[in-house]
């Protein structure tokens, strides 16, 4: 029925597909996530106001932590909002990428980014280290580069 050219393209195509759409969730997963960032910066930024309307207290003990906590809390978290959005913007490009067959290496480095996110990012960053580095897979990832007259084969 089939002919294994075309069996392993449409496996190909499955698995790039598969591929693209665990990418597309991932990413909106890591988007979620980086609002616990937001809420870490709207606390640090309560406490640096709330500590500024403490009176003093007159002993040593009784002090108020310096205002540059709240605003080491509210850094911290814009840090995490900052890294988990870039994430997400990330792995919305490589599902796009999938989908039409661009930037295998820009696939691959996020591939491995992603391996740090255990266990749903390292089992994704695993399978796209498995599929990219098919043969098949790269042809169709080099196949739609403009060819240089004069250049190549």
């Amino acid at each position: 029925m089939f002919d294994d050219g075309s069996r392993q393209s449409l496996l190909d195509d499955e698995h790039l597909r598969l591929l693209a759409l665990g990418y597309q969730i991932e990413g909106g997963v890591s988007a979620c996530f980086s609002l616990f960032g937001l809420l870490y910066v709207v606390m640090g930024v309560g406490m640096t106001f709330a500590f500024a309307k403490l009176p003093p207290a007159t002993n040593q003990a009784g002090q108020p932590p310096p205002a540059f906590v709240g605003w080491l809390f509210a850094g911290i978290g814009f840090f995490i909002f900052s890294a988990l959005l870039v994430m997400a913007l990330l792995k919305f490009r490589v599902a796009w990428c999938l989908k039409r067959r661009r930037s295998r290496t820009f696939c691959l480095v996020v591939g491995g980014i992603s391996c740090l996110g255990i266990p749903y990012g390292l089992i994704l960053g695993v399978f796209t280290f498995l599929v990219l580095n098919r043969n098949s897979v790269m042809h169709l990832f080099n196949s739609d580069r403009p060819q240089i007259p004069g250049h190549g084969s």
